[in-house]
C-alpha cells in the first residue's frame, strides 16, 4: 500500500510536468530573455522568495554565480533574505538598480507586496514563478514582467515544478550566453 502511495507521488509529479511543458515553455523563455538582458547589459538578478520559496532562491544565485551544468564565468546574482533583520525589500531598495531583475519565487504563504513595490520604485523587470497565488501577482506586475504561473494547488507540486524552471532558466541563459553544448 505505502509503495503504491510512492508511486503515484511519481506519476503525478510526472503528469504535471508533461502537462505543462507546453503551457511553461513560453513564459519560461521570456523570463530566461530579461535574465539574460540584465546580465549582458551588467546588471544583476537579485533572487527572493516565500516559504519553499525562499529555500530555493540561493540555490539559483548558486546556479549563476558558479555553474550550472558546465563551466562558464560567473553571472552577477545575489540571493536576498539572507542578511538576518533585513527584509528582501530593503535589500532592493539599497542595491536594487535599473535594469537589474528581481526574481521572486513564490509558494503563497508570504507576502510579496513590499519587495515587488521596491524593485518597480527601482525601475526593475521582475519574474515571478508562483503557484496558487499567481493571479495576484498578474494585477501587480507591469506589461514588461513577466509571470510563471504553476496551474497546481498542492504546494509540493508547485515546488517541484519551480525547481524544475530555476533549471530550464539556468540552461536556457547558459545555452543563449555559450550555445549548445558538446555531446
Amino acid at each position: 500500500m505505502l509503495e503504491q502511495r510512492i508511486q503515484q507521488q511519481f506519476f503525478d509529479s510526472a503528469d504535471l510536468q508533461y502537462r505543462c511543458a507546453d503551457t511553461l515553455a513560453r513564459p519560461v523563455a521570456e523570463a530566461a530573455a530579461a535574465l539574460l538582458a540584465a546580465i549582458t547589459g551588467g546588471g544583476k538578478v537579485m533572487v527572493c522568495g516565500s516559504g519553499a520559496g525562499a529555500v530555493l532562491a540561493p540555490h539559483l544565485a548558486r546556479l549563476f554565480t558558479g555553474r550550472f551544468e558546465r563551466v562558464r564565468p560567473p553571472l552577477a546574482a545575489m540571493a536576498l533574505g539572507a542578511n538576518q533583520g533585513v527584509a528582501p525589500a530593503q535589500e532592493v531598495r539599497a542595491l536594487g538598480l535599473p535594469g537589474d531583475v528581481l526574481l521572486f519565487i513564490d509558494d503563497a504563504d508570504g507576502d510579496s507586496t513590499a519587495v515587488i513595490s521596491a524593485a518597480q520604485a527601482k525601475d526593475m523587470t521582475i519574474v515571478v514563478i508562483a503557484g496558487r497565488s499567481a493571479q495576484a501577482f498578474g494585477e501587480l506586475l507591469a506589461e514588461t514582467d513577466v509571470l510563471v504561473a504553476v496551474p497546481h494547488e498542492r504546494a509540493a507540486r508547485v515546488a517541484e515544478l519551480q525547481l524544475l524552471v530555476l533549471h530550464c532558466l539556468c540552461d536556457a541563459v547558459d545555452f543563449q550566453l555559450m550555445g549548445d553544448q558538446e555531446t
